[in-house]
């Protein structure tokens, strides 16, 4: 016998309904949803779904989307389970609200790390089917039968035996009686209709039409466009500054100082960018203006030299290594570098003291909240976050300086305000994937595998530099893909400097497995041609205590007809990772001309993702994961001097070009495993495979990004 609650005794405290799901909600806010629920002709059992009487079916959307398709994949997962017809499905985006939208997994109402079905998948499911059972139980008592003899399905509830009907549209009034199921059941595989199978995008329409907000798009009745001059050197702070000649300037209406710099407020962007030229700053710059690329770089060999904190340590790998045999090194190096979203940064604010409203491309609506309660004083349930499309979101978009930015100076001026960054101002004032120098040794034996491995990698912690890991701690970003290395190796020592010299730190698109994977799959590759084996096989061989692993590598190789016959000057390469729940392996077709320049053909792509809720996004996404990763392959490099970024434009900070772009070919592994992320974990292994096909090619091996075609040039 199933258990229920009513609605009286979910105002009182909440239901938790299976592991990770929680339908309840603080009081506050379930009064809210409760009397939406019980208005006539509206069934809501929880803040996920409604449906009306004429069976439309309303689903809140919580992950912000930026690409990667959430606003189908909810809808599939939801429509499912609750088994309604997907095109009578519309699609809401979740107001700013932890404290019912939070993912079950981190808690926090802020999104990234590919999360947004694998931490959201059982809870949306246990939701949907919740409200399933409760509409069969509507059916059931409407026509006096037993539960267990109705069935769902497209939106109806079936009496087979007497072939009695009834659409969900017409049992919401009698569904929004009835208590909530703590422990519905849910569907086997078999029977789903959408999970699993090819979805068309839902957000294509409205962005091929331009019907899609984006937040650059926004426009609110009386509003202001701001610019903001901000200190060229990272952590600077103005001095003084002159408003004189800006103030001159036609359409301009303010000149304020806020937290990140000057803001100047027009009546549009064009005053208010012309407005910011003619502004006189002084600046203090600050201990950064002392850093350059040079002296990091310097700093980071010198670190590389000592010991560092011991990050994972099997075996005795310094006993192996000091014993003399056949040792290999070799140093790794990769840079910083910068998102490079193709929508600058905005956000647009209207502060009063009653109330404070933002609209947003945010990949964190909770952490937005936070933040403008703070500056404004208001309690969070006073700030509401209009989260529109995002136009990339990379893990940038997860910061909060653009909507400070926002906040303050609609607050200073007492009108809404959007505030417009510049794409100069994105690429010099970002948060940056972590430069590192990463140091290898290994030793093999007679038959030359490895029974012996060492790294030691120097660099910044973005987790520590946030907050999100103590000081004096191994950051595990920093370490991902390294530390839990696939590969089978008695004998094993991973070590991790922090060398932080002030950059600003950022989430860049698969994190610590975005480097990690290019320097561990590298060097693997290194140690397969030393041995005098064929590359796929010595990690073939390597690779017996990680199924997933092998699976993926053996698929790829498979598909890419690995050992076949290639034209004349071509080469492959491969590589492995997991990052983010799922499993990737990459094969790369490459060609190398003779003044260094590298084209890269064909990829073979093969993902365990666990669970493919939708295959065609989980190749569109492994196609996106190819080209962020290709564009850091060829072209990604942030460099420094004197606390300034020096890359300011596409100019100096390109692009992979679309006639670069190779054949992207993506095989899914269905693993039967429980969902793993999509967005991230196919930028991995992408660099590395290219690299690998460029040694294969020219016998030249890589070992620091982006790509020195010059290095590769042949006399």
């Amino acid at each position: 016998m199933k258990t229920g609650i009513s609605r009286r005794a979910l105002l009182k405290g909440g239901l938790a309904v299976g592991a990770g799901l929680s339908i309840g909600f603080p009081v506050v806010q379930a009064a809210r949803r409760v009397a939406r629920a019980q208005t006539p002709g509206v069934f809501a059992p929880n803040q996920w779904l409604r449906i009306d009487r004429d069976g439309v079916v309303t689903i809140v959307n919580s992950v912000p989307e930026m690409g990667q398709g959430s606003l189908t994949t909810t809808s599939m997962i939801i429509a499912d389970e609750l088994d309604a017809v997907l095109d009578n499905v519309r699609v809401e985006q979740a107001p700013a609200n932890p404290a019912l939208y939070k993912n079950p997994v981190t808690g926090n109402q802020a999104y990234g790390g590919s999360r947004g079905v694998r931490d959201h998948f059982d809870m949306w499911r246990k939701a949907a089917a919740g409200a399933r059972e409760m509409l069969a139980q509507a059916a059931a008592n409407e026509w006096g039968v037993p539960v267990e003899s109705v069935e769902t399905e497209a939106g109806a509830a079936l009496h087979r035996a007497t072939g009695r009907r009834l659409l969900y549209g017409q049992l919401v009034d009698r569904a929004q009686q009835l208590p909530v199921p703590q422990n519905p059941t849910l569907k086997t595989p078999d029977k789903f209709r959408y999970i699993g199978k090819v979805v068309h995008r839902r957000d294509t329409p409205e962005k091929i039409t331009g019907r899609g907000v984006y937040g650059m798009d926004v426009q609110v009745p009386g509003m202001l466009v701001a610019s903001i001059e901000r200190c060229p050197v990272f952590g600077g702070k103005v001095k003084s500054f002159d408003a004189t000649a800006a103030k001159r300037v036609k359409g301009v209406k303010h000149v304020v100082q806020v937290s990140n710099g000057v803001a100047v407020v027009a009546d549009g962007l064009w005053p208010a960018l012309q407005g910011r030229k003619a502004l006189r700053v002084t600046w203090d710059e600050g201990p950064t203006a002392q850093v350059s690329s040079a002296t990091i770089t310097r700093e980071y060999e010198a670190a590389a030299k000592q010991p560092g904190q011991v990050a994972k340590n099997e075996g005795d790998a310094e006993k192996v290594l000091a014993g003399g045999g056949r040792v290999h090194e070799a140093v790794y190096q990769v840079p910083f570098l910068e998102h490079a979203c193709m929508e600058p940064m905005n956000a647009t604010a209207q502060v009063t003291p009653e109330a404070c409203v933002i609209w947003a491309p945010t990949q964190n609506p909770g952490g937005t909240q936070a933040m403008a309660a703070k500056l404004t004083g208001l309690p969070p349930e006073k700030v509401t976050v209009n989260t529109t499309l995002l136009g990339g979101g990379f893990g940038r978009r997860g910061e909060l300086d653009f909507i400070v930015d926002a906040v303050e100076t609609a607050k200073a001026v007492g009108k809404p305000v959007k505030v417009m960054w510049t794409r100069e101002d994105d690429i010099t004032h970002g948060f940056y994937r972590p430069a590192t120098h990463n140091v290898f040794r290994a030793a093999l034996d007679a038959n030359g595998a490895p029974v012996a491995w060492f790294t030691r990698m120097v660099g910044p912690g973005i987790l520590i530099q946030k907050g999100r890991a103590q000081a004096g701690t191994i950051d595990a970003a920093a370490v991902e893909a390294v530390r839990n290395m696939p590969y089978d190796i008695q004998n094993l020592r991973i070590e991790w400097i922090n060398k932080d010299l002030g950059i600003p730190l950022g989430f860049w698109r698969s994190v610590g497995a975005s480097q990690n994977g290019f320097i561990v799959e590298s060097f693997i590759d290194e140690l397969a041609h030393l041995a005098g084996k064929d590359p796929y096989e010595y990690r073939r061989a390597l690779l017996g205590k990680s199924p997933r692993h092998k699976g993926v590598l053996e698929l790829a190789a498979t598909k890419a007809s690995w050992g076949a016959p290639l034209p004349p000057g071509r080469a492959r390469g491969i590589a492995v990772a997991f990052s983010y729940g799922s499993y990737v392996a990459t094969v790369a077709e490459v060609s190398v001309a003779p003044d260094g320049a590298v084209r890269v053909h064909r990829l073979v792509a093969a993902i365990d993702p666990g669970l493919a809720v939708n295959p065609e996004q989980v190749r569109a996404q492994m196609e996106g994961g190819a080209v962020y990763a290709l564009t850091a392959t060829f072209y990604g490099r942030i460099t420094i001097d004197r606390g300034r970024v020096q890359q300011s434009n596409f100019n100096d900070y390109p692009m992979l070009r679309i006639n670069e772009m190779p054949v992207v070919d993506v095989h899914i592994l269905d693993s039967g495993e429980a969902p793993g992320g999509l967005g991230e974990p196919g930028v991995p292994t992408v660099a590395p495979a290219v690299c690998n096909a460029v040694y294969a090619a020219t016998g030249k091996r890589v070992r620091s990004l982006p790509i020195d075609r010059n290095e590769l040039r042949r006399a």
